[in-house]
């Protein structure tokens, strides 16, 4: 399963002058704004660091998931959540030609805790030998930094500020997630119920 961001975030999605602010209060940060392409890139950092801890997309945007083989033929679960939308399912064989599914054979279940991929029918498509199937689909928390809940919100600027200060840092321990960052987001991390539940 190879897992690709198809969307890049804008800068807007980050809040600059809020970072600067949480800066200046941590660290003695001038106001300048010659370093805005340096913190954009510590916000980054941070939110795709916490998106990898938690297997959620903080911020909405496409991805894509291509598969050459399915664990289950009755369900598909997502790497990441919370998916809002499934755009497309592509079957490819191995000449390269490309077949787009009728929407109608399949829709996305986000009753459980993880969202699937399941099929109208009793099983997903057939991966012909050599092919693959991508499936294109819309996930995320929030539009913005900003819009996220209030402890999420701050664990990424906890985090960017923590890559900030220690921008110069090899040492393995100072680039370390810091404790007060994992304390907020610990109540988000997925639940697994058992070796490879669910899936």
């Amino acid at each position: 399963m190879m897992l690709i961001e198809e969307t890049t975030l804008p800068d807007a999605a980050f809040p600059l002058e809020t970072f600067r602010r949480h800066l200046r209060m941590g660290t003695g940060f001038g106001n300048s704004t010659l370093q805005d392409d340096l913190l954009l890139g510590f916000l980054r950092g941070a939110v795709s660091a916490i998106e990898g801890r938690l297997s959620k997309a903080l911020l909405v945007r496409g991805f894509s998931v291509t598969v050459t083989d399915w664990r289950r033929v009755d369900r598909m679960m997502f790497p990441l959540a919370p998916v809002t939308r499934v755009d497309s399912v592509t079957v490819t064989n191995a000449t390269g030609a490309e077949t787009a599914l009728d929407p109608a054979a399949y829709w996305l279940d986000t009753g459980a805790p993880d969202p699937y991929l399941k099929p109208a029918g009793t099983s997903l498509p057939v991966i012909p030998a050599r092919g693959n199937v991508r499936v294109s689909f819309t996930a995320g928390m929030a539009a913005t930094i900003d819009d996220l809940p209030a402890d999420l919100k701050q664990a990424v600027l906890m985090l960017a500020a923590h890559y900030y200060e220690f921008r110069d840092s090899t040492g393995l321990g100072e680039g370390c997630m810091p404790f007060g960052v994992t304390s907020l987001i610990q109540r988000y991390r997925p639940l697994r119920l058992g070796v490879g539940a669910g899936r």
